[in-house]
């Protein structure tokens, strides 16, 4: 029952939601062309969805506590729906910028809703293998937009895309709205300015905010490339074609699905043994760093196997959701998880528009961008990802 009225519902929105992030990984390229975009233009499109994403998150999170997730979630994909329609329908810069921006609003909180699920329908022990498993079904939706995606352009317009997504998106909502059972609250509902107060509250822990931190950091790496960047990178330095960078998006993509099935588990097993998940992320994310640093220095011999492994271990970031969801009470699970989110969130934004103008200040090639560029960009990515696992490392006796 569980797995019909709970788990899938929620994690087709996260599907949808992972599809609209990764999207302009294929369909960049081409709307750059149709519109005369460059690096920065394309940086600010894409990255808007997580700008309006993480904007949202604070807010959200007191709504969620407040009204539950299948109702928030269900409203707020109809806005996605209607971004999708706009991006879709949009003839000029501004009106394609405000449909990515209220796609990221209306699906921001698929995931944070899904893991707030999780937290109110099954047992603790259980949660970070949930929560791994919620993000292995939405890399799905990365695949999707991959090798999928760049065949059915082959027969469709992009602009017929976006409005088959916004019609997915209306069904997902209508999943949610109709399938989640009610479920009795355990505590009594806070007054707003309660929810608020605990909000303060959260954001003077020295244990969220070092969390905080290193997934902001993480993330401004990691996910502002797998995004986006990464497929221009194929396309400019390691000279892949089309086809080619759909098949290496689809590896890297099971790579990242890979890492959140992989370390679920192996984060579960630290847990029931009473050990501390701390070390394994940390050791993940330094992998993940020294894979990025052989990349911006240049190296391209074995550069796919690279950028999947560094797209695995980077995964171990969102390790620190369960961290969190055992440190603090369960109607407080909104609140902890949207503004955990919030720094995510922001830290993609940030980092997929500075990689943009960075690789806006070398002259365009006839087919891309400077590969020379490239290496600022990542060497800027290395180094915020690298801070910000530092700051998480020095204060692993509060986090354990």
């Amino acid at each position: 029952m569980l797995l019909a009225r709970v788990f899938l519902p929620f994690v087709a929105g996260y599907y949808i939601s992972y599809s609209y992030r990764s999207l302009n990984a294929i369909l960049g390229p081409r709307i750059a062309a149709e519109f005369g975009l460059n690096a920065a233009d394309l940086g600010l499109l894409t990255s808007v969805y997580f700008l309006g994403f993480g904007l949202v998150q604070i807010p959200c999170g007191v709504l969620l506590d407040r009204y539950g997730p299948a109702r928030v979630d269900a409203v707020l994909l109809v806005l996605a729906a209607c971004g999708a329609a706009l991006f879709a329908s949009a003839h000029s810069f501004p009106a394609l910028v405000l449909g990515r921006a209220l796609i990221g609003i209306g699906v921001s909180v698929c995931l944070m809703a899904t893991f707030q699920a999780f937290v109110l329908w099954y047992p603790l022990e259980r949660i970070a293998r949930l929560n791994a498993s919620a993000f292995a079904t939405g890399i799905l939706g990365a695949i999707t937009v991959s090798v999928p995606l760049e065949a059915a352009l082959e027969v469709m317009h992009w602009r017929a895309i976006g409005w088959v997504l916004a019609a997915i998106t209306l069904a997902a909502s209508a999943a949610l709205w109709c399938a989640v059972p009610a479920r009795a609250r355990e505590a009594p509902r806070d007054s707003l300015a309660a929810a608020l107060g605990g909000v303060r509250a959260l954001l003077g822990d020295a244990v969220f905010r070092r969390t905080a931190v290193m997934i902001g950091c993480s993330q401004f790496a990691a996910v502002s490339l797998s995004t986006l960047w990464i497929a221009t990178w194929l396309r400019d330095v390691a000279g892949y074609g089309r086809s080619e960078v759909a098949q290496a998006l689809f590896l890297v993509a099971l790579g990242l699905m890979a890492g959140y099935l992989v370390l679920g588990r192996a984060a579960d097993a630290r847990a029931r043994d009473g050990r501390s998940v701390v070390p394994l992320v940390a050791g993940c994310i330094a992998l993940s760093s020294a894979c990025l640093l052989l990349l911006a220095l240049g190296v391209t011999t074995g550069a796919l196997a690279l950028w999947v492994i560094f797209i695995f271990a980077s995964s171990a970031a969102v390790l620190s959701y369960s961290i969190l969801a055992r440190r603090y009470p369960k109607e407080m699970a909104g609140r902890v998880n949207t503004a955990l989110n919030t720094f995510a969130f922001l830290g993609m934004f940030l980092g997929q528009w500075i990689a943009g103008l960075i690789l806006s200040r070398w002259p365009p090639t006839a087919g891309g961008y400077d590969p020379e560029a490239y290496r600022w960009a990542l060497g800027v990515l290395w180094l915020v990802q690298l801070a910000g696992l530092a700051w998480f490392w020095r204060g692993r006796k509060l986090l354990a």
